[in-house]
């Protein structure tokens, strides 16, 4: 087992180095000493209340960083300690928002094994993304093996069975300076780590939404259907009010029609209607979660029929339940979804359930894996 950060850094600085040593030389130094620290088997406990996890921001150790080369290709990677990376002012993630990022998860099992979920989505939808917005972007081989060097690195991170997982947050990022309108001429891949539990503040008990009118999550043409940092920010003025009006989060309209609906803020969403699962079609402003193909899957296993189409707000009256889903949520049903001031309140929670129990077992290796989701790392 990998020894705490404060270790590596103590370390660091009992070593012999010039007291004036450049930026450069520190981190070559650093990571020569990384590989035996990261190698070792010694168990180190931790003190975190695995109970209470929620998801919050919870320095780790170790984070991944690579970066590209002229060709467009990127650089072998290697394991840094965690911490704050150096950007120019004219970076083309700063100035034009020239970013992307995925998010999935390690999970511990009861047998102490470790392992990723469907890892290889993760990376092609991060290609679909990079082309998208006009990046280079690291081969499946590489983002895939980045994940694991990230997961395995901060190893004691990972909470026991049950109680939470490790998210694991890649990012790319137009690092090189660029003053005119272009792509920058340099990226940065990086991958960092965070133990957590329950995204919403409601834990597991259903979700209260506000179907937004006005303000818009994405546009058609625009990048809705990727995962790029420029689509986060114009939803935070909509969840802020509908937060402080007591909802959990907020269910966009079509920005054209205004009466299909399209996601949550940060999640999918699925309608049941007897045994036909509905969710809205991915047809350039929603984005096609990893977890959201899995439950359609999960579900057409179970016998559902399920459909990805244009669905009317109004539905929602009809629904016999709603349920989101996403890596952050996992599988979260909605109690209520209030719109035009009518609230529709949903009581049953049986085939959300259903469904997350099925994709929990398979995760934990209770139920099998048909169709080589797991990805074991230890």
């Amino acid at each position: 087992m990998i020894q705490r950060a404060t270790f590596f850094r103590k370390l660091v600085e009992s070593s012999s180095l010039p007291s004036k040593v450049g930026a450069r030389y520190s981190t070559a130094q650093a990571a020569t000493l990384l590989q035996p620290i990261v190698q070792s088997d010694d168990d180190e406990s931790i003190d975190i209340d695995w109970e209470n996890l929620g998801f919050h921001l919870m320095p780790t150790d170790f984070m991944y960083l690579t970066k590209s080369c002229e060709d467009g290709h990127f650089k072998k990677g290697q394991l840094n300690p965690y911490g704050n990376i150096q950007l120019s002012p004219s970076a083309g993630v700063l100035n034009y928002g020239q970013g992307l990022f995925e998010g999935t998860k390690a999970y511990r099992r009861d047998d102490g094994g470790l392992f990723l979920f469907r890892p290889h989505q993760n990376a092609m939808r991060m290609q679909i993304g990079a082309e998208r917005m006009c990046m280079p972007c690291p081969s499946i081989d590489q983002f895939v093996d980045a994940v694991k060097q990230t997961a395995l690195a901060n190893k004691r991170f990972i909470p026991p069975p049950g109680k939470g997982s490790l998210y694991i947050r890649p990012l790319l990022i137009g690092s090189g300076p660029i003053l005119g309108l272009a792509p920058a001429p340099e990226y940065t891949f990086l991958v960092y780590a965070c133990p957590v539990g329950n995204y919403f503040k409601e834990g597991i008990a259903p979700l209260n939404l506000y179907v937004e009118e006005d303000l818009h999550r994405a546009s058609r043409g625009g990048a809705g259907g990727v995962k790029s940092i420029t689509n986060y920010a114009p939803a935070l003025r909509a969840i802020k009010s509908a937060k402080e009006r007591g909802f959990s989060d907020v269910l966009y309209l079509d920005s054209v029609n205004k009466r299909y609906i399209e996601e949550v803020s940060s999640c999918n969403i699925f309608l049941v209607k007897g045994k036909v699962l509905s969710t809205p079609a991915t047809c350039g402003t929603i984005l096609e979660g990893v977890t959201r193909k899995s439950i359609m899957d999960i579900a057409r296993d179970l016998g559902y029929q399920v459909e990805e189409r244009l669905i009317e707000v109004e539905e929602l009256i009809n629904a016999d339940e709603v349920f989101c889903t996403g890596t952050a949520v996992g599988v979260a049903p909605v109690g209520s979804v209030t719109y035009k001031g009518k609230r529709i309140e949903y009581k049953e929670e049986l085939t959300s359930k259903l469904l997350y129990s099925r994709l929990i077992g398979i995760q934990r290796g209770i139920i099998e894996d048909k169709r080589d989701w797991i990805v074991e790392i230890d």
